[in-house]
């Protein structure tokens, strides 16, 4: 027997099709349902790769007593963060403001009438343990509150409203200068060179922003943080720890532990675009390390083998969980990822074991409950023999030699991992949904590996993808963030049009320098051309940003108060509070990209207005970056955009050379008609210098541009 929740399309949704309880999906007729019956809302957010979210499917929503009470006394709704992150944002900064923290699963309990919350909490167990309540007891006191205690409640819920009302109203403007973005590098270091304790995340955002602030060091009188060297450790953590697959590529999601050693297994797409992204750009700002390069390289041959859709558009995620044999009721977590020591013995030569050891953290004993998971020892490249190594635990983990293997079908749900035969081990399940902010982080990070590591193929699989936005994810001229097997779904977001519109300009910039010619379409003609042909030409991508920024601007952008709004002004009515995301967390803050975005578009096209909405747009955001410098890297980087911009203009034949160097705040574009005598003409925001006459002089130019004070 099924629930609704079987009707839908998202994996995570359908993970819980099966459970006694009579889940709905967040819509109408289940906000209706329980203000007509006076029955509190149980609302339940998760995303299908969430660990946690899996354990309580499994425990307290499968339980029979639990099911009855939650079906007899609320409505309970499920919600899938990763198609609605707008419901998700505010009812996680509730959860917040009344507990001091958050994470998934987030389980909140709303009035009917009004869709406030009273109560929330992340995993309940099915019985007291972990010095948490059982699920039950929860409900049924949370049942007697709504019912008895009318007055607190509203009380209650007055405060909650309130606080999150005025938290999506920032305090006035604050004064806009360099000391602040020094403040905002300065805490972003601090952030990313913290103790050594606890979980480690990529926190992306904060690198970049730190890597930004390379160039201003030592300049900065004072500073505590040695920039350079937090940038490369940051990078060397990342390709190096055990949070990277050194057997198949990708990274995974965060690791354990504040060694970097231990990974929680699953696999995002946002996570691995920026990573891509960051160690590009950390290898042309001079930190040529081979690790990163062959970090890159394998996590894009994963890219091409596990999570590219035929249609040429990225999956969302993998699984952290698999099973280890078909026969067991649940997956282990990281399974299809770690080696016992026999099993390595068993797979390699005493030669090639020797060699792994030496190189990576392989004992008898293990590192994660009495198996292995590869992290490496030191920086530098791998010897032959460890490499020939990696490919053999390669074709045991995927049934085929790595360079013959070029496809490897995804596992949709668990059924299908169970019940299909792998020539390797049981794969993780793969989110098989497109979501078009996490796409175009990934088509960013594969523009500018392109171009710093000269490689072509990076560019045309960014390519594939982003004309497969273009060419699905409009319905009814409006732009759409998910696609489930070729059909569009649920109105774009905030962060899927700064996303998009921040990978179309990347594209621009990567194919301003491209070899690969065939540039044979006609730029009007985005609706019936081919995919798989050869790509558009970087005017293309330029015309397609002004349209898709066009939109934005229309729908989400805020004249009273600035900033760009979540949800377009048409698809929020059923929202307690209209926010604009401007907080950083495992992926970059929409308004942040969103003001950078207008910077670079007033650069290409020399149309000011797009910088005077800039300008408005970090004005509304100040008093945040005062106040909460720690919350909001991107928006020092939009601010960094805004204060250092330079435009480069020069020919195609130094184009290539350019491009493949890091200037943070710098966009090039191709002159024709540059004065006798001259290789390039930079100009500081709104005032061009003297022609250069020389690479040397022109390479100065553009290292002062990217200096400036306001």
């Amino acid at each position: 027997m099924t629930n609704l929740l079987a009707q839908t399309q998202s994996l995570y949704l359908r993970k819980h099709a099966e459970n006694p309880i009579d889940w709905w999906f967040w819509c109408d007729d289940a906000l209706a349902k329980a203000k007509a019956e006076d029955k509190p809302i149980f609302l339940s957010i998760g995303y299908s790769s969430c660990h946690w979210c899996t354990v309580m499917e499994g425990e307290a929503f499968s339980d029979p007593a639990v099911a009855e009470y939650l079906n007899d006394n609320f409505v309970p709704i499920k919600v899938d963060r990763e198609e609605r992150p707008d419901i998700d944002s505010i009812y996680m900064q509730a959860l917040q403001m009344m507990t001091g923290q958050g994470g998934w699963p987030l389980n909140i309990f709303l009035a009917p009438e009004d869709l406030v919350p009273f109560y929330g909490g992340t995993y309940f167990p099915l019985e007291p343990r972990y010095g948490r309540p059982g699920f039950l007891q929860v409900l049924q006191a949370l049942r007697r509150y709504y019912d008895t205690e009318k007055q607190d409640l509203r009380s209650r819920q007055e405060a909650i409203l309130e606080a999150i009302q005025q938290a999506a109203i920032l305090p006035n403007t604050q004064p806009l200068d360099a000391e602040l973005l020094r403040q905002g590098v300065e805490t972003s270091m601090g952030i990313i060179t913290g103790g050594d304790y606890g979980t480690k995340f990529p926190m992306i955002p904060y690198a970049d922003l730190v890597l930004r602030g390379w160039r201003f060091f030592p300049a900065w009188e004072g500073n505590r943080y040695n920039l350079p060297q937090s940038c490369t450790q940051r990078g060397i953590d990342l390709a190096l720890g055990g949070i990277y697959d050194h057997v198949g590529g990708g990274f995974h999601r965060y690791t354990v532990d504040p060694t970097w050693t231990v990974p929680h297994f699953e696999k995002m797409l946002y996570d691995n675009g920026q990573i891509v992204e960051y160690l590009a750009n950390l290898w042309s700002a001079g930190v040529r390390e081979p690790a990163f390069e062959r970090a890159i390289a394998l996590t894009v041959k994963w890219l091409q083998r596990e999570m590219t859709a035929p249609e040429g558009y990225f999956y969302a995620a993998q699984d952290a969980d698999s099973f280890a044999h078909s026969e067991e009721a649940e997956p282990e977590e990281g399974a299809f990822y770690v080696w016992s020591y026999s099993e390595l013995e068993n797979i390699l030569s005493s030669e090639e074991l020797t060699a792994l050891q030496a190189e990576f953290t392989v004992t008898p004993q293990g590192n994660f409950e009495g198996k292995n998971v590869l992290q490496r020892r030191q920086i530098g490249s791998l010897s032959e023999t460890v490499e020939s190594a990696l490919k053999k635990l390669f074709q045991v983990r995927y049934g085929s030699p790595v360079e013959e293997l070029e496809i490897f079908p995804p596992a949709r749900n668990n059924q299908e991992a169970k019940t299909q035969t792998w020539a390797g081990r049981i794969p993780a399940v793969t989110d098989t949904k497109m979501i078009v902010a996490w796409n175009s982080l990934t088509i960013s990070g594969l523009a500018r590996a392109a171009v710093v590591f000269k490689q072509d193929n990076y560019l045309e699989l960014a390519v594939r993808a982003a004309n497969f936005i273009l060419e699905n994810q409009w319905v009814d001229g409006r732009f759409h963030r998910l696609n489930y097997d070729g059909k569009a779904a649920v109105m774009a977001q905030s962060e899927d049009y700064a996303q998009f519109i921040k990978a179309l300009l990347d594209l621009h910039q990567a194919d301003l320098g491209s070899r690969r010619g065939g540039f044979t379409k006609d730029p009007a003609d985005t609706q019936t051309h081919d995919s798989s042909k050869p790509a558009l030409t970087a005017s293309f991508w330029l015309e397609k940003a002004i349209a898709v920024q066009a939109e934005f601007d229309e729908f989400l952008w805020s004249v009273e108060l600035g900033g760009y709004y979540n949800t377009a002004k048409d698809a929020s009515q059923e929202l307690i509070v209209r926010e604009r995301s401007y907080t950083d967390n495992a992926t970059p803050a929409a308004n942040g990209v969103a003001i950078a975005n207008l910077v670079r578009l007033a650069l290409l096209t020399e149309d000011l207005t797009y910088l005077d909405r800039a300008e408005q747009g970090l004005q509304a955001f100040s008093s945040a970056m005062q106040q909460h410098p720690q919350a909001c890297p991107s928006l020092f980087t939009a601010f960094d955009w805004y204060s250092h911009c330079t435009t480069i203009r020069t020919s195609k034949e130094q184009i290539e050379s350019l491009l493949a160097q890091y200037f943070p705040a710098a966009m090039l574009t191709l002159a024709d008609n540059l004065p006798d005598s001259s290789v390039g003409l930079v100009c500081k925001g709104l005032t061009c210098l003297a022609p250069a006459q020389s690479l040397e002089k022109m390479q100065e130019q553009i290292q002062q541009s990217q200096m400036r004070a306001l």
